[in-house]
């Protein structure tokens, strides 16, 4: 994931500052260059932690922090609030439009992934925010980039509008915004064509489409593993066509994250969405405020209890709760919950939200895919009445599960121990005043 390095870099430095009984100019000095050359390392442009620096100093000095009681927390909120502002705070939502259609044009060079978050954006807004979203493909020069379009934007049941590779993306444009007029679309969603590098044939083409039917947003879709490249890519769209944000992609990559930080400060341009995956589910509305808490390892809830909103479902989950208190849960359940929080991201994503939670590997996380693969394959060779009762699982019963599902009666024991865990630690709940329970769960 992008920001892991600096994550563990700052978690450090904040629990060596916490350790501090008295804050003085040497020890600050030396968390500021430690800093620094975290956000360095991060590949975040110079010129922009230099002034990060400079206004955590002034901050500190404005605020007397050495005579504070606890002058560590105070530095902890300064650089949370810095960060927040330097990832772009205030700036990252977008304004729909109440009596007309919100047009979205997203702009960039070829391979930044546009066509894919076009797909993307618009399932967020239909599923997320309940928009009535309507994609024009505007880009008539790639090869399959309207076949690429027409397959994702019926993956996820969204209007497109096309008129082929003969005409020109101006006129597709406003033949799409009187479709959307016409249909009564909340938004309309045009995906423009990329080129290798900035020329002036692109930038004109842009400028003609806002010309022609007043674009309300002009988003750069921007690769994070570019690096700072991206910044001067920000800057050469920014001139020529004025952006009004920027959506970053692959930010579950391998990036340092510079870019990240650095695009928000360097251009003024708020980061709206970021790609988290390559599922078409994958891109979310970028919280500035909660990106700098994980960056500072403080973990993020507020996306976590977004998640569990959106992937489980709470009729379910009280049903299997309420069965389990009552001893009715069975392995059936038992994998109607594990797959439900499958749904929410992998495990190494979602322990990052959870404040204080260790951090796994990407093997440790292959591992967990690998039981989880292994928990169903098992279940699902039992017999109705063995996953109702798993207690009648004697040895010859688990030699022919193990052949059905090509496990060891090792494997079976993983499975029945973890539902027994589970069971038992209900029943330690259930003895606990206010239990452990999300509200609404009866027992």
């Amino acid at each position: 994931m992008a920001f892991e390095a600096l994550t563990d870099k700052f978690s450090k430095i904040i629990k060596r500052l916490k350790g501090e009984h008295k804050l003085t100019e040497a020890n600050m000095d030396s968390v500021l260059k430690e800093i620094r050359l975290a956000l360095l390392e991060a590949d975040v442009n110079f010129k922009v932690v230099k002034e990060f620096i400079s206004k955590i100093k002034e901050k500190c000095l404005g605020l007397d922090v050495y005579d504070k009681l606890n002058p560590s927390e105070m530095v902890v909120k300064i650089v949370r609030e810095e960060l927040t502002n330097l990832l772009g705070s205030g700036k990252s939502e977008i304004i729909y439009q109440k009596n007309r259609t919100t047009k979205i044009m997203l702009v960039g060079l070829q391979g930044s992934g546009k066509t894919t978050t076009a797909a993307k954006l618009a399932y967020l807004l239909k599923n997320k925010l309940n928009k009535k979203v309507m994609i024009a493909a505007c880009d008539v020069y790639r090869l399959a980039a309207i076949d690429q379009l027409k397959e994702l934007a019926n993956s996820i049941d969204v209007k497109l509008f096309e008129m082929g590779t003969n005409v020109s993306p101006v006129e597709i444009a406003k033949k799409a915004d009187e479709a959307a007029k016409l249909g009564l679309y909340d938004v309309l969603i045009i995906d423009t064509a990329g080129r290798l590098s900035i020329d002036e044939v692109l930038m004109q083409e842009l400028n003609d489409i806002t010309n022609a039917i007043q674009i309300d947003e002009k988003l750069l879709v921007v690769d994070a593993l570019s690096g700072q490249e991206s910044l001067n890519v920000a800057n050469s769209f920014d001139e020529k066509v004025g952006l009004t944000g920027i959506i970053m992609t692959k930010l579950d990559g391998d990036s340092r994250g510079g870019a990240a930080l650095s695009i928000a400060s360097a251009t003024s341009l708020g980061i709206k969405f970021a790609g988290i995956g390559e599922k078409i589910t994958d891109l979310d509305i970028f919280y500035p405020d909660r990106m700098a808490d994980r960056i500072l390892g403080m973990g993020d809830i507020l996306t976590l209890v977004d998640k569990v909103s959106e992937n489980i479902d709470e009729k379910e989950a009280k049903k299997s709760v309420n069965k389990l208190m009552e001893g009715r849960f069975t392995l059936d359940d038992m994998l109607k919950q594990m797959k439900q929080i499958q749904k929410m991201g992998s495990m190494k994503g979602l322990l990052k939200l959870i404040p204080g939670m260790p951090s796994i590997s990407d093997e440790q996380q292959e591992l967990l895919n690998k039981e989880m693969r292994n928990f169903e394959a098992i279940i699902n060779s039992m017999t109705p009445e063995e996953r109702a009762n798993p207690s009648i699982l004697k040895n010859s019963r688990k030699i022919r599960i193990a052949k059905g599902s090509g496990k060891t009666n090792a494997d079976i024991n993983r499975v029945l121990k973890k539902y027994d865990q589970m069971q038992m630690m209900m029943k330690q709940m259930k003895g606990k005043k206010g239990g452990m329970l999300p509200p609404g769960f009866k027992f």
